[in-house]
């Protein structure tokens, strides 16, 4: 076997180490005027992110997974109630559902861009009684690997319950529907800054947006123990602030998040031109949103030894996700069987994510496009 120099997945070191003087500016700004909790860099960059999403108001908090909590707590979804999402995601999406007693019902996925397959929704709304349906809070899409979810008929199918939809943005800031970028898409939205986001911090962190002024107004609070002015408290909250620390650090990335967009769409633009012929199926792009590649997800029968020959070979990939979430263990008392979810549960046997890290420029691409290609003449 040829030498060959290791490709990472993702390489967070390397982006850290190019904004290391002005992280260290940032931290130092924040080290001196010692407002760790709630400091200006927060609502700085509250006010940023609004403005780049589009949307009216932007609250930070402590993690992604919280940015989802926070909005079904806003709603009073507890015991007895249910929130719609699909099983092909990140564990908080549906965690978070279940954390607070609720049970999540999950529909399947579209093949092509993994993401919430309007037709399913529209299916599992009609299937349940009037009394189940009755208790259906909210319908949670996720916007996978960085691609919107088809959210003019998911919206659609919403209002017709007069059910809240909240966007699981978490791996998707940047991303775009029809013009408009995800944040902007619905009643609440929920992202996450974990170091490997497009946008990710120094560590974990969270934002949501919306343009309810009274939901911005209790996500606030329920952030805060429910408290708008201190030892009061006229809702029961959690502690979920985002530190001034994270804030500042975010607020120097986020200046570069449209480069950072660009390199991953050129990257997942050279592995179509060089996999075309590959014997791999390549992600889906829905025409109406502009990707912006978290993951490039590739599909394979023969996932499994593909990620064994690649390592190998020096080429990191990852499996998101090996158990769709209605065939997890913790889920087990909901009755979901497998074959329930055909397109979810074929996804998760099949896709392998490739390298797709801004840092990585066309020779790293070609490298992992010629080793992927080595490894399938050798299955």
């Amino acid at each position: 076997m040829p030498n060959t120099s290791p490709v990472a997945l993702l390489d967070v070191r390397s982006q850290t180490a190019a904004l290391r003087p002005l992280l260290d500016a940032a931290i130092a700004r924040v080290l001196d005027h010692g407002q760790f909790i709630n400091g200006p860099e927060v609502r700085e960059l509250e006010s940023r992110i609004a403005q780049y999403c589009g949307s009216a108001h932007a609250i930070a908090c402590a993690s992604g997974s919280d940015a989802i909590l926070l909005p079904l707590m806003a709603l009073n979804v507890g015991p007895g109630d249910r929130v719609i999402t699909t099983p092909f995601t990140f564990f908080a999406t549906a965690g978070s559902i279940s954390r607070l007693g609720a049970t999540p019902v999950f529909v399947d996925i579209l093949p092509g861009t993994f993401n919430m397959d309007p037709a399913s929704l529209a299916k599992r709304l009609e299937s349940l009684p009037d009394s189940e349906r009755a208790t259906v809070k909210a319908i949670l899409p996720v916007h996978l690997f960085g691609q919107c979810a088809a959210m003019d008929p998911i919206n659609a199918i919403a209002a017709q319950y007069g059910i809240p939809v909240i966007e699981d943005a978490a791996q998707a800031i940047g991303a775009g529907y029809k013009g408009r970028r995800a944040g902007a898409l619905s009643w609440c939205s929920s992202f996450s800054f974990f170091p490997s986001k497009n946008l990710g911090g120094l560590g974990d962190g969270g934002i949501m947006t919306t343009d309810d002024p009274a939901l911005a107004a209790k996500l606030r609070m329920l952030r805060e123990h429910g408290s708008e002015a201190r030892y009061y408290h006229p809702l029961v909250g959690m502690n979920s602030r985002l530190d001034t620390l994270q804030a500042a650090t975010l607020l120097v990335k986020l200046d570069h998040l449209e480069s950072y967009a660009a390199a991953r769409r050129a990257n997942a633009a050279l592995y179509r031109q060089l996999l075309a012929d590959a014997g791999v199926t390549l992600p889906g792009e829905d025409p109406d949103c502009f990707h912006v590649y978290n993951q490039f997800t590739i599909r394979s029968s023969q996932r499994d030894a593909l990620k064994d020959r690649l390592a190998a070979r020096r080429v990191s990939t990852a499996v998101y996700y090996p158990v769709p979430l209605h065939l997890q263990q913790c889920f087990a008392g909901l009755g979901y069987h497998e074959g329930d979810l055909p397109e979810s549960e074929s996804a998760s046997k099949t896709v392998l994510s490739l390298p797709v890290d801004p840092v990585l420029g066309p020779m790293e691409i070609a490298s992992v496009c010629r080793r992927l290609k080595d490894c399938l003449r050798d299955a």
